[in-house]
């Protein structure tokens, strides 16, 4: 069993998962329990892997308002944690619009993954940064879940009129329908659980990253997204394609957000 830290936890579905995987998760401070990962100083090489997703409302496309700061902040505390750290391995978790992270000593892999592609019966999109020493990628087991699918989850549903009961809420995240925060107003839990990476999702995750060393020398699509290639391919589907192209972009300078570094 590996030991592994979760900074940003909240209510830790991403934590949740990978405990479900066989892993052992310690739990950072978080803001929603009175702490700040500004203060936290973690032990040097006591953790296989360092998991979290840094606050994202500054890198959201939903967002209306201007960014502040905080987002980038947050995210250099996350790289200085893992480096202080120094784990075998990392994963960040955010929106898209994240900037990539550098971290000296690690190979990065960076890809998408749908909560659709999870089990889950929603469509929330996000964006993982898997760091490595070692440098083997991550094979993602993708499976398109059938069926009709229900509004994603979002930390906004806390005030909407309407909104969907805490249990319905807690199941499309991949929670038992009796979950609970006691302490904790209404309004908060639904923020907190909304913000949360859905428990499938991360335990898709959690057992690729535990059986990553089964595939080496495996091909995988050169976009990143950790598809396994079949004949002589170099892009697995049309819109890996389509991402090598921006990277291509990308490299020549056009809309790139600078990295953040440790």
């Amino acid at each position: 069993m590996s030991l592994i830290l979760s900074v940003f936890p909240g209510a830790d579905l991403l934590g949740r998962g990978f405990e479900q995987s066989g892993f052992c998760v310690v739990r950072g401070p978080d803001i929603i329990w009175g702490g700040d990962v500004r203060e936290f100083k973690p032990t040097p090489k006591k953790f296989a892997g360092i998991i979290g997703g840094s606050p994202c409302q500054d890198f959201s496309k939903a967002r209306r308002t201007a960014p502040t700061g905080l987002g980038l902040e947050l995210l250099g505390q996350y790289v200085r944690v893992v480096t202080e750290a120094a784990p075998d391995w990392f994963l960040l978790e955010n929106v898209p619009g994240v900037p990539s992270v550098t971290v000296p000593g690690y190979t990065i892999q960076r890809f998408n993954l749908n909560a659709s592609e999870c089990g889950c019966r929603q469509n929330r999109l996000r964006a993982f940064q898997f760091g490595s020493r070692d440098g083997a990628p991550l094979v993602i087991a993708r499976t398109d879940t059938p069926g009709p699918r229900e509004r994603t989850c979002m930390a906004s549903e806390a005030n909407k009129t309407g909104r969907r009961t805490w249990a319905d809420f807690c199941e499309l995240q991949g929670l038992p329908r009796t979950f609970d925060m006691p302490g904790l107003s209404v309004e908060a839990k639904y923020r907190a659980v909304g913000n949360g990476v859905p428990v499938p999702m991360a335990r898709v995750i959690a057992q690729a990253i535990a059986t990553r060393h089964q595939f080496r020398g495996v091909s995988l699509c050169a976009c990143n997204c950790g598809r396994q290639l079949v004949g002589g391919q170099r892009a697995a589907t049309p819109a890996c394609r389509k991402r090598l192209e921006r990277s291509r972009r990308d490299f020549a300078g056009v809309g790139v957000p600078g990295p953040v570094t440790a």
